[in-house]
């Protein structure tokens, strides 16, 4: 798989709630502080999007998509100066794959969903995100078209099976959103996200990911990215936030924390498939970077929190 892709699927990505909801007239409605990620997308008409903790609201129009990962409280109306309503005292049936409607309902209608994440690596996406992803561009709405109608059908139809290909929808909505977040060749920003807009440093990435037991140097992955060692060491870091190595090192731990809480391997097992023939050096770089050692925290044990668990 790809970067984006493995990073994803890490997080056990699922959607806990999809649906709809439509509002005729005049209308203001608050969102309460959540956990994990919210994307939806207006399949009609306009509202304003009011995030608390951002100055200015955002103006919504048919087409568009937005993700909030931060998981702040937020309001969506038709006019801000409007005194608002609880959205749980009209969306409840939106967690059965329903299109909700308020007061007619003409007006607008937007759809999407709310994302649970695994808990411990949850910053791994949401740390790099900005507070709203506003996805507008006309070539982006083009290519998020298919998905909004075919959600919105689903919705209204109620065909059999229409709640699980509803989640599916609202997935595929997320993860275009993310890319078409990434081809706008997002700059300023720190971490592996960023880093896959640039099309050097994602050749290494995906490379990595391809094949994290690799015994991998900084020329081969210098190569893979069509640039000098040096200058690719260089520029990695800065794009990424780590060295090549310590970013190989922190996803092979993930992907063994991942085994050792989903599966009954051995240590020895998972250490040997991800590179190390050394029980003891796979250990001693488990702990360093997820904050406990691979028994305790295939126990459950919390982890520490530390730099390399929660970098971008």
């Amino acid at each position: 798989m790809d970067a984006l892709s493995d990073v994803l699927s890490l997080l056990k990505l699922r959607s806990y709630a999809s649906g709809g909801f439509e509002m005729g007239g005049d209308w203001s409605i608050r969102f309460s502080a959540y956990e994990g990620i919210k994307c939806y997308a207006v399949v009609s008409g306009q509202c304003w999007l009011a995030l608390d903790g951002e100055a200015e609201p955002v103006l919504l129009t048919a087409g568009d998509c937005f993700l909030l990962p931060r998981g702040r409280p937020f309001r969506l109306a038709s006019d801000l100066s409007l005194p608002s309503i609880d959205a749980s005292t009209i969306t409840p049936a939106t967690r059965n794959g329903n299109i909700v409607s308020w007061n007619g309902g003409r007006d607008f209608l937007g759809v999407g969903g709310h994302f649970a994440l695994a808990a411990n690596h949850a910053s791994l996406l949401l740390g790099v995100l900005p507070s709203i992803v506003h996805i507008r561009k006309e070539s982006d709405r083009a290519a998020l078209r298919w998905s909004l109608e075919r959600m919105r059908l689903e919705l209204r139809e109620r065909q059999p099976g229409g709640f699980l290909v509803a989640q599916h929808l609202a997935s595929m909505l997320l993860v275009q959103a993310l890319r078409l977040y990434l081809a706008e060749g997002v700059s300023g920003g720190v971490g592996w996200l960023f880093a896959l807009a640039d099309k050097q440093m994602s050749a290494a990435i995906n490379a990595l990911h391809a094949d994290p037991a690799h015994r991998w140097t900084l020329q081969e992955l210098a190569g893979h990215a069509g640039m000098s060692r040096s200058t690719f060491a260089l520029r990695f870091k800065e794009t990424v936030g780590e060295a090549p190595m310590e970013y190989l090192t922190r996803w092979r731990m993930l992907l063994a924390g991942d085994r050792l809480l989903n599966s009954r391997e051995a240590v020895s097992t998972i250490a040997l498939s991800l590179g190390y023939e050394s029980d003891s050096a796979f250990s001693t770089a488990f702990k360093r970077v997820m904050g406990c050692s691979p028994r305790q925290y295939g126990r459950g044990q919390e982890p520490v929190p530390t730099s390399a668990v929660t970098a971008g």
